[in-house]
């Protein structure tokens, strides 16, 4: 059973959150904010509380090394207008200098560390970048509910190493999550993404559960391929083509129907 914040004293704590603040940039502008609006209520309340707060994230795909591109410090500033306090901003994952700033936080303060994929360890879960985060902070928060799937070092190692609670809007997923599972009817699951793979289990899991399945995104290819359909050189999953044409199969002898896009077209570029 998941801790939430309600069962948290955070006065005099400092906490270390993972948000999920992988946010569009094009131009050295965020495009959509949604996801750091998102993290707000949990920041507050542990702010209110009286917590100095720490907060790491992903942003895009860097590889495991820096690229200036992807730096958070454009989602500080913002964040920092969002909240109407300053959120100072550490151009380092881990060393020296994080470790002065995590420990020079005060009550009421903001510390957002660099693009943990800057850090090879963070995608390899690497047990030495896990102690070192933890080693920030006295209580771990997991907000982050685009990645909780992942078996990253800020995802399951940290939590491992230090008290461990879900954030607001981990909450609020786990709560809608909890419904789908004794839904009422109509039922209708949405879903989207790039990766077919990781929403394998979902799908297969509300076949049968819900009456409709719209399925958009990249991952709608790989189905669409293995329904016969042309896709171009559009992305698809040509591991997982199996698994969608048994995907296809359930959901035919279910009384799910499974939706794919009609109004997909073929571009070079966006």
């Amino acid at each position: 059973m998941a801790k939430y914040l309600d069962e948290l004293n955070p006065l005099g704590k400092k906490v270390l959150v993972r948000c999920d603040f992988n946010v569009p940039i094009s131009s050295g502008k965020i495009d959509d904010d949604t996801r750091i609006r998102e993290a707000l209520p949990t920041i507050k309340e542990l702010l209110t509380g009286g917590a100095s707060v720490i907060l790491m994230s992903h942003l895009g795909r860097p590889k495991g090394e820096p690229v200036k591109e992807l730096s958070l410090s454009i989602v500080a500033t913002r964040l920092g207008e969002l909240i109407d306090n300053e959120v100072k901003f550490c151009p380092e994952i881990t060393g020296q200098k994080a470790e002065k700033m995590a420990a020079g936080l005060e009550t009421g303060q903001v510390l957002l560390l660099e693009n943990l994929r800057f850090n090879p360890g963070e995608k390899s879960n690497s047990p030495e970048l896990a102690k070192e985060l933890a080693g920030y902070a006295n209580i771990f928060v997991q907000d982050a509910f685009g990645t909780v799937h992942r078996e990253h070092a800020s995802m399951v190692g940290v939590p491992a190493q230090l008290p461990s609670y879900a954030g607001r809007l981990l909450q609020k997923e786990i709560d809608y999550l909890s419904k789908a599972l004794n839904p009422s009817h109509p039922f209708i699951v949405c879903l989207g993404g790039a990766k077919l793979e990781t929403k394998i289990p979902v799908i297969e899991n509300m076949i049968g559960r819900a009456d409709i399945i719209l399925i958009g995104g990249g991952m709608a290819y790989t189905l669409l391929k293995a329904k016969g359909k042309e896709i171009g050189n559009s992305l698809f999953d040509e591991s997982n083509l199996e698994v969608a044409r048994n995907i296809l199969r359930k959901a035919q002898k279910s009384n799910t129907s499974l939706e794919l896009p009609l109004d997909h077209i073929v571009a070079d570029d966006f």
